[in-house]
């Protein structure tokens, strides 16, 4: 079993049928596809297919459809004849080619252009294409596996996508599930991110989540899925010193008083309040200031309130102790 396939964790009921279906489905040389929303390990899955199918002593040859212009991804599919265009001073065999025995993975196969689509098809359909420049054609087993994080059915009525392709590829089609459907598999998934990260730093061992945080590793939605999981653990882990265990999470690296925003264009009187309609009356004319304000007061009164205590005035915020420092200096209180 390769690397990659023991990075397929879980035990909910989701995942396991997902597991299943691909196991029923891998023996088979028709072509299927892989969809799901970004993080949710689409990639893994094809690597399981692979593996569990007749092809996998030959080569698994992936490409990403959204990284490259239509005429590179078009060498790159189908190879090219000397002379083709500028700087093809020698044949090239493309990707077709290279997995002939084994399987294409087309990523992001919706970003493909419908010119590239019908050329796809033709292969799909009778194993049969011609490189970029050539007019002999070749003909070449492969398994071609597309996924996407896309609706293609919705694209296919709009036109962007053809009808016929989908048809084609759709023989079976398996959606894997967000991991928002299988909570049960975050601390799993947690864990083996946490360990992963205690190795990368050289520490000896990794002492694990407290309740509290485990709590909020469940409770979260992960809108990007395990790769978000991913980052999120690994950022906590780092951040928390050898020999402790993760008492506290930062789910957004983004949020700093500091973070650039859009620039506000300034228009009439300076420390004029201009009358906006809103049902609040009139607002101050200078936003920023008044904002800066009410957070001041804010923290002022979260600190009282907590005896100047800093990490349960940061608890009772919402706030990680190193944003509460943050907000603090900002506002040059020192407790």
């Amino acid at each position: 079993m390769s690397l990659s396939q023991q990075k397929l964790i879980g035990e909910s009921a989701a995942f396991l049928e997902t597991l299943e279906h691909v196991s029923q489905v891998a023996p088979l040389a028709k072509p299927l596809l892989v969809v799901g929303e970004r993080g949710t390990g689409k990639e893994l899955i094809v690597e399981r297919l692979h593996y569990l199918s007749p092809r996998w002593e030959h080569e698994l040859v992936k490409i990403n459809c959204a990284t490259l212009p239509e005429s590179l991804l078009e060498s790159e599919l189908f190879g090219h004849e000397p002379g083709a265009f500028t700087g093809a001073t020698r044949r090239h065999a493309g990707r077709f080619e290279r997995a002939h025995g084994g399987t294409l993975f087309l990523d992001e196969i919706h970003a493909m252009s419908r010119r590239l689509q019908e050329k796809l098809l033709r292969v799909v359909e009778y194993g049969e294409f011609e490189r970029v420049g050539g007019s002999r054609p070749l003909q070449v087993d492969v398994r071609v596996v597309g996924a996407t994080n896309a609706d293609l059915p919705a694209l296919a009525r709009r036109g962007s996508f053809r009808a016929d392709l989908l048809d084609r590829l759709s023989f079976d089609v398996i959606t894997l599930p967000p991991l928002r459907s299988r909570r049960e598999d975050i601390p799993l998934l947690a864990e083996f991110f946490a360990l992963g990260m205690t190795r990368e730093l050289g520490r000896s061992y990794f002492a694990g989540f407290s309740e509290a945080v485990l709590e909020q590793l469940t409770a979260h939605s992960w809108p990007g899925n395990a790769r978000e999981l991913r980052n999120v653990v690994e950022r906590a882990v780092y951040k928390t010193p050898p020999e402790e265990p993760v008492v506290q999470l930062e789910l957004d690296p983004w949020d700093s008083p500091w973070r650039p925003g859009e620039p506000v264009e300034q228009t009439g009187q300076a420390g004029k309040e201009t009358a906006v309609p809103t049902s609040g009356g009139p607002v101050p004319r200078d936003f920023k200031a008044h904002l800066r304000q009410v957070e001041r007061e804010l923290l002022e009164r979260a600190l009282a309130a907590n005896r100047y205590h800093q990490k349960r005035t940061a608890a009772a915020l919402g706030l990680s102790y190193a944003q509460l420092r943050g907000y603090l200096k900002k506002h040059g209180l020192k407790p």
